[in-house]
């Protein structure tokens, strides 16, 4: 990092020093299609972070985002950054509940929000006693609020404020796999770090690409793939403000030709059916793909490489470590397993009592590395149990395979014993969804009349299947993992839980089962 640590300084700054003020950095795919330079870039944080001092709102104050995937994104982070307020880009599919809860939580000084979004946000911002402004994007202002427009008008433009590195940055709320989401806090050199190890080593991004992330700035994954990575070399990213649907996706590769795309398994797995369904794959030069969120069905990744001649890169991240920390690696990808250590990181495994487990056994991942969270905001005990000195716990059970690669097993709350062994959630869905009817799967546990516990399995159909297709699915996934692993029960649904990030969320699936 420069002398004075303000991340802004390297991803933004540095590029008008380096000769890239016309290079595009941002490019909408969709709306007005606009697009934004480095150099405006620049500009338009310069604005912003002139615009907050103008406003009152002071150094280490936090400044909500309800922000979609569009130009202005970029502008109000890094803005934020360059005076010295704390961003926090939420989710933008939440209710306006846990709005109400995150805003009285951070104590936000105020928010920006998309037009779009204004009718969910505005109702529970107005009753935040700490939230002093609300802008509002691409819309007409309206009772306590102020356009965008008018906020940065003819505000000065404010030099990068001077920081230390290990000055906190901006926060992530947790996506809430296992419940309400926590206040993550990222410091200032945890951007590069994620560059410098993930991005540089593993991305391999480069000055000349293009990349497009179905995954949004609002989460740890999105924000390195939409934002820091490109921004860490000079690149273009693809902002797109809706939902990534196949079809939608299939557009964009389409039509803005990126060469890095970065996915999650459910979106693969879709893309992948609907071109079997429809004319098939849109043409675009990819030659790098990666997938976090969850982890990557074999199957998933095989189709694709045969579709594309490219590897699926699976990986595996957290808010609490900001992006991927383990991942598949160019020309070392073992389909069904998460990898080794990213360049930069260390992991291991621990059992219940802290101990590393024998060969073969299932232990919690731990990972260390510079871009880990300072801690979780106003949740001191949680931080204390999560951040164990340099170590950081994933909470997700692993184990590691004769050739040093992780295999993911599930969730430490996933997990649970069949006939005193332990079943793997994720074993069994992958052994599902090598059905030629299933699409998806979640696996959880159920208690039989005998109080014992014993895999139930919710599964998505393909289009044009329906139940009967599933009369031989106990034998099917026998024959591939164990015959005490098959789902006694079998749930047919239309879609299953899931968290912005792609998680599926087997704690409701738990409730209902």
């Amino acid at each position: 990092m420069p002398t004075d640590g303000n991340a802004a300084s390297w991803f933004v700054d540095r590029h008008i020093d380096e000769g890239r003020s016309g290079k595009v950095a941002f490019r909408e795919a969709a709306g007005q299609k606009r697009s934004l330079t480095y150099g405006k870039l620049a500009d338009a944080a310069g604005s912003v972070a002139g615009a907050l001092r103008r406003a009152g709102i002071a150094r280490e104050e936090r400044a909500a985002m309800f922000v979609l995937d569009q130009v202005e994104f970029p502008a109000i982070f890094w803005g934020a950054l360059k005076a010295g307020v704390v961003p926090v880009p939420l989710n933008t599919l939440l209710p306006g509940e846990v709005y109400r809860a995150i805003l009285t939580d951070s104590r936000a000084a105020i928010a920006f929000v998309s037009a779009e979004l204004a009718a969910t946000v505005l109702p529970v911002a107005q009753d935040c006693p700490d939230l002093r402004r609300i802008v509002v994007i691409g819309g007409d202002a309206a009772g306590c609020t102020v356009s965008y427009a008018d906020f940065v008008a003819g505000a000065d433009s404010l030099p990068t404020t001077s920081c230390s590195g290990d000055e906190v940055a901006f926060w992530l709320y947790s996506s809430g796999s296992t419940g309400q989401p926590k206040g993550v806090r990222h410091v200032h050199q945890a951007l590069k770090t994620t560059c410098d190890t993930y991005g540089a080593q593993v991305l391999r991004i480069s000055e000349s690409d293009t990349v497009y992330s179905a995954a949004k700035l609002f989460f740890a994954y999105g924000l390195g793939n939409g934002m820091s990575f490109p921004m860490s070399v000079g690149a273009t990213a693809i902002l797109f403000n809706g939902r990534p649907t196949p079809d939608v996706v299939s557009d964009i590769l389409r039509v803005e030709k990126p060469t890095i795309y970065c996915g999650v398994p459910t979106l693969y797995a879709a893309m992948l059916h609907n071109w079997d369904q429809d004319a098939g794959r849109p043409d675009a030069p990819l030659h790098t793909c990666i997938s976090a969120g969850e982890a990557l069905p074999a199957e998933i990744g095989e189709k694709w490489r045969a579709l594309w001649g490219v590897d699926i890169m699976d990986g595996v991240g957290s808010t609490e470590m900001l992006h991927i920390f383990l991942s598949n690696a160019p020309g070392d990808v073992e389909y069904g397993t998460s990898g080794t250590a990213v360049p930069g990181y260390d992991v291991r495994l621990v059992d219940e009592t802290g101990a590393a487990p024998g060969p073969g056994e299932v232990g919690e991942l731990l990972v260390r590395g510079g871009s880990a969270a300072a801690d979780y905001w106003n949740q001191r005990a949680k931080s204390r149990t999560t951040f164990e000195g340099e170590w950081t716990r994933t909470g997700d059970k692993y184990v590691m395979n004769e050739n040093g690669r992780m295999i993911y097993c599930g969730r430490t709350d996933d997990m649970f014993k069949v006939s005193g062994i332990w079943v793997s959630p994720f074993e069994v869905e992958q052994a599902l969804v090598t059905h030629p009817a299933v699409l998806e799967a979640a696996v959880v546990a159920h208690r039989d009349d005998d109080g014992l516990e014993k895999p139930k399995a919710f599964v998505v159909l393909k289009s044009g299947q329906d139940k009967a297709a599933l009369s031989g699915l106990a034998d099917h996934v026998k024959d591939r993992i164990g015959v005490w692993k098959y789902p006694r029960w079998v749930e047919v649904v239309d879609d299953l839980p899931k968290t912005a990030t792609g998680k599926i969320q087997r704690f409701k699936l738990r409730e209902g089962a």
